[in-house]
């Protein structure tokens, strides 16, 4: 098993002959493609089953994702869109070729801001539209979505894409030189790179599965403060806050950062430290408006 597809060899874990698609009648399917759908589905489910447990109508939930997901995804294609400008401005119709990757979570749910924006616009859309109490609404949409990006980030592991620099760390991934985008090797990797039966492999940190085991404990803690929130938008601040510190740590980690230009600084470090800030000031304003109302009462 030492010359498996994908391996944690430091914890004796091998995975051969791991596809990145699946034939069906002719036509190739991305596993990404299929991972990505089922988390968006589950989130859906998800989302329901907490807006039964607050007392809400779960339809309504259902009817967002339809809006939701689709905003989200062109969110996080123009995220990709702008910030990797230089391969696209000679070829637009590029910008429509999803299979050739750049679907960022931050513009939606799946690179990972511009989704994220994108979805949190249109719930203020489709909440002002419908008269619903925002802050209440994306309490519960929020569980939603980061389920789907728990579960989409498992993706990110089918393609050998989205992982960070050498490692040899207790989780550390070993992955075939000729399966990853040779732009993400760096000189540390290559020159730490193994060679197994003819075969060479890199060491890098699976920074799919930190993302995904972040988010799961987020999400735990979502559900566990649901019933008991002090104040409606206490759970989509905990998102936002805590969303945010990970993913502005585990970026630092990636090799294929979208940078800002020629800074070095990569944009998603930025936004997700910007979305934790957000999202600190704002559970002070919440905190204090609801102390206040409370005092009152």
């Amino acid at each position: 098993m030492k010359g498996a597809d994908i391996a944690f060899p430091n914890i004796g874990i091998y995975f051969s002959n791991v596809p990145k698609s699946v034939s069906v009648a002719g036509f190739q399917i991305a596993f990404y493609g299929i991972i990505i759908a089922c988390g968006m589905l589950l989130g859906i489910v998800m989302a329901r089953w907490n807006a039964k447990r607050t007392g809400q109508n779960p339809d309504i939930y259902t009817d967002f994702a339809l809006w939701g997901i689709l905003f989200a995804l062109i969110g996080a294609r123009a995220y990709y869109v702008i910030f990797s400008w230089d391969s696209y401005k000679d070829d637009f119709m590029q910008i429509f070729n999803i299979r050739g990757g750049g679907l960022a979570l931050y513009g939606g749910v799946v690179g990972a801001c511009g989704g994220v924006i994108a979805a949190v616009i249109t719930a203020i859309v489709y909440c002002k539209r419908k008269n619903y109490n925002f802050l209440k609404f994306v309490d519960t949409a929020v569980t939603g979505l980061i389920l789907g990006q728990i579960i989409g980030r498992y993706g990110n592991f089918m393609n050998r894409e989205a992982f960070g620099e050498y490692t040899n760390s207790l989780f550390a991934m070993r992955l075939k030189v000729d399966e990853v985008n040779p732009s993400s090797i760096t000189d540390a990797m290559t020159e730490h790179m193994q060679t197994i039966d003819g075969v060479n492999y890199i060491q890098v940190h699976p920074t799919f599965l930190y993302e995904s085991v972040w988010n799961l404990i987020i999400l735990i803690l979502m559900i566990l403060r649901i019933k008991k929130k002090a104040f409606n938008g206490e759970i989509f601040l905990i998102y936002l806050i805590g969303y945010g510190i990970g993913r502005c740590w585990i970026e630092g980690l990636r090799t294929d950062q979208l940078q800002i230009g020629t800074t070095g600084i990569a944009v998603s470090q930025v936004l997700s430290a910007v979305l934790a800030l957000a999202g600190i000031a704002a559970w002070v304003l919440l905190f204090r408006k609801n102390k206040k109302r409370t005092k009152k009462i």
